[in-house]
């Protein structure tokens, strides 16, 4: 972490110093919990949660520092050391713009550098984050997002862990609205903006699909004339914002755009579910192959997306594609399988759910199901507004139309997928409702048999990632919810 004083840090944030103005956090943290000795706690209003509430804890696990929005007494009536602000989060922003300005120029004063690679999309965001970390790591000192840290407070958490020594500095960035991405632009100003795709998820929050495509777009104008955008030429919405953009721009194809710099050349996936393909870069007349210990065919186009933006940085070809073909998935419920020692495969990719996201998984499914018995368990794709009937009951069709063995929607939020596979001729053992996750647990519990192959799907906060957990480990504590919110 950059070292700002006290002192500092209420110049930056515009705040009222109620502290030792020497005082130097060490970290910077917004759960009490992960508190350790030196932190700046930052005690944020939150939807549940006040984290006023949690200073005292937080002190006593070490925190020296408070970034509040108003005084907190102690135990003996004084106040806890504090910055007083008017919004702790834009407080937050503010610090980690700052950081990344003092990085910027200890690296140049060394005569060394820093690249900002900002990631958006609406799908795929985390997943791409991973793969590009991954590479840029072996050539540099990277930071990267812990998890889905990719909104408002997770952007500057992430900037808060980079110092002069780091190299790469790789940002996700989600939104709820038009806006946040250029907010978030704004803070770290990327040198390298990348755009996923422009799906029909949160559709409801943001007013429309044209708002998420106008929002997403707002990272390729944040970039500097010098900058490069890398944009997916698959997608019409992201293609077109070639002409949103003064920076280079490097397009990539998962099919066959010949148009895009960066193209997957003869690919497939093998027996595992992994994608193979010869990669195709800029600047380089011989293609790379590689094979991908990623599940699914749709990891394609996050792997041409890391591989454009890490060549963007300078990386060579064959580092990239030796780098894309030694990663697993890093993150957690992205594809996540498991073997039980009794011959169940399950699939846990339940972090996150969009109908785009949906049908990858499915369609991943039935691919490596065939001769096996195959189960989707899946949960509702929350935030999409007036399209969210249309949208399930398009799945529940699909589960049908690509002969899934055995389906189990769960929750009533999911109902409408559950009636439309029953309405296209799956029913009785076949396709069940749980009113809960517990009676999908007792159900799953009592007839998975060996071989059988099961997908657990759904939003983030429907949580059958800890379902299917319980379904991967049984016998073992399931993991308690994480309670971070993913944006889009």
């Amino acid at each position: 972490m950059i070292a700002f004083t006290a002192a500092e840090i209420a110049d930056i944030t515009k705040g009222r110093l109620d502290a030792d103005p020497g005082i130097t956090p060490l970290s910077v943290v917004t759960d009490s919990r992960e508190a350790a000795p030196g932190s700046l706690y930052v005690a944020k209003p939150g939807e549940y949660a006040d984290g006023h509430d949690f200073i005292a804890a937080a002190f006593a696990a070490g925190a020296t520092l408070a970034l509040v929005e108003r005084p907190v007494a102690g135990p003996d009536g004084a106040a806890y050391p504090s910055i007083v602000v008017p919004d702790a989060v834009l407080a937050m922003g503010a610090l980690a713009a700052e950081a990344v300005r003092r990085i910027r120029a200890a690296r140049a004063a060394a005569n060394g550098e820093l690249t900002v690679i900002g990631i958006t999309g609406s799908a795929g965001k985390t997943t791409t984050k991973d793969l590009l970390a991954g590479i840029l790591s072996l050539h540099g000192n990277t930071v990267a997002p812990r998890g889905s840290y990719n909104g408002e407070i997770g952007v500057p958490l992430t900037v808060f862990t980079a110092g002069t020594d780091t190299r790469y500095l790789v940002i996700e960035m989600g939104a709820t609205g038009v806006g946040h991405i250029s907010y978030l632009a704004d803070m770290v100003k990327p040198d390298i903006g990348v755009v996923l795709g422009v799906g029909t998820a949160h559709a409801g929050e943001f007013g429309g699909v044209d708002n998420i495509a106008l929002a997403k777009g707002e990272l390729v104008e944040a970039l500097a004339a010098s900058g490069t955008a890398v944009i997916n030429l698959d997608d019409d919405r992201v293609s077109a914002m070639r002409a949103r953009t003064s920076a280079s721009v490097v397009g990539f194809s998962a099919e066959g755009r010949t148009d895009a710099a960066v193209q997957a050349l003869n690919a497939d996936t093998n027996t595992d579910g992994n994608p193979e393909f010869d990669l195709l870069l800029p600047g380089e007349d011989t293609p790379h192959h590689v094979k991908s210990r990623l599940i699914g065919a749709h990891h394609t186009g996050n792997l041409l997306a890391a591989a454009a933006a890490a060549r963007a940085a300078g990386i060579a070809g064959a580092d990239i594609a030796a780098a894309l073909s030694s990663q697993a998935a890093a993150s957690r419920w992205r594809m996540e399988r498991t073997e039980r020692a009794d011959g169940v495969t399950i699939i846990n990719d339940a972090y996150n759910a969009n109908p785009e996201s949906m049908r990858a998984a499915l369609r991943t499914l039935a691919d490596l199901g065939q001769g096996r018995r195959t189960w989707a368990v899946l949960g509702a794709m929350l935030e999409l507004g007036e399209d969210s009937i249309r949208e399930h009951t398009a799945v529940g069709t699909q589960v049908v139309r690509l002969n899934i063995s055995r389906l189990v929607v769960v929750g009533r939020e999911a109902r409408a997928l559950y009636v439309s596979a029953v309405q296209e001729g799956s029913w009785g053992d076949e396709c069940v409702f749980a009113e809960t996750a517990e009676e999908a647990y007792e159900l799953l519990n009592a007839e998975l048999e060996p071989g059988d192959l099961v997908l657990f799907k759904s939003s983030n906060s429907v949580g059958l990632r800890h379902l299917g957990d319980r379904i991967a480990l049984p016998g073992q504590t399931p993991q308690p919810a994480d309670g971070r919110s993913t944006l889009l």
